[in-house]
């Protein structure tokens, strides 16, 4: 009565859909929106909720930051999106920042290293 099931099955199954997306070398927001068809804005709402969702099961989402080819800038790491230029030598010419799915034991060994 509350919710719509088909509505809330589409967005598991999504979820389950964009975390197989991102497990190995991940992905960038734009590359995911391609392969599902959903507005980068959609994906970011669905990311963090995998993001809760990867939290029960002892995995998490990672990111590999957005770098300028040029000079070498290495963006923070909590941007999902590819900035405009770069803030040290002002080219447009950026690397994307990768999303990808980090499980226990890569986070046991990142722990212990």
């Amino acid at each position: 009565m509350w919710g719509n099931k088909d509505n809330d099955s589409l967005n598991k199954m999504l979820r389950t859909q964009l975390m197989n997306y991102l497990v190995g070398d991940g992905m960038s927001l734009n590359q995911l929106s391609r392969l599902t068809r959903k507005t980068v804005k959609e994906l970011e709402s669905d990311l963090n909720h995998l993001e809760k969702s990867l939290k029960h099961k002892g995995a998490r989402l990672g990111v590999d930051p957005a770098l300028c080819r040029k000079c070498g800038f290495e963006f923070p790491n909590t941007k999902l999106h590819k900035p405009s230029r770069c803030p040290e030598c002002k080219a447009t010419w950026i690397q994307e920042p990768k999303i990808f799915v980090k499980d226990k034991v890569e986070l046991e060994q990142d722990f212990n290293d």
